[in-house]
């Protein structure tokens, strides 16, 4: 079902039209020397983009165990100036184009991905893009210590 929804997505969908927009965001990061972190989590997002049916987001220390500089204090900041000169502008044009989408019944799959796609845009440094296999078992996982820390 995956393969069908993203074959949708990408050639009648114009789900492809964010992605370049993200591969852009990418260049134009990829020009300085500061703005790499930033071109690594815009070729991330513009893969995600492509593919979004049968992935997920989640960050690299929920799927690595242990702390990352994207996760960490550096992460935040990257993320906040990524959010004020980028994330909210890729924000609003997923949300237009979920809006867009969501005026038909069959368009409804197609909004929910750019819903989700929407959300990542505004703080992309410190995720990955996952199989929702891999994302069901790290929620899984999550769910299960905070059930053992409430039985304690």
């Amino acid at each position: 079902m995956a393969l069908l929804l993203n074959i949708l997505w990408n050639v009648p969908g114009l789900g492809f039209i964010p992605a370049l927009m993200w591969l852009a965001a990418a260049v134009l990061m990829a020009l300085t020397i500061i703005g790499l972190p930033w071109a690594r989590a815009c070729l991330m997002m513009a893969s995600y983009s492509f593919l979004p049916f049968g992935n997920t987001l989640v960050t690299k220390e929920d799927l690595t165990g242990r702390p990352s500089l994207g996760t960490g204090p550096l992460g935040w900041l990257a993320n906040i100036l990524w959010f004020l000169l980028a994330g909210i502008w890729l924000c609003i044009s997923h949300l237009t184009l979920a809006a867009a989408s969501a005026v038909t019944i069959i368009g409804l799959p197609f909004a929910w991905a750019h819903l989700k796609l929407a959300a990542a845009a505004l703080f992309p440094v410190g995720k990955r893009v996952v199989p929702n296999e891999v994302g069901d078992a790290i929620a899984l996982g999550r769910g299960r210590s905070a059930l053992d820390r409430t039985r304690r």
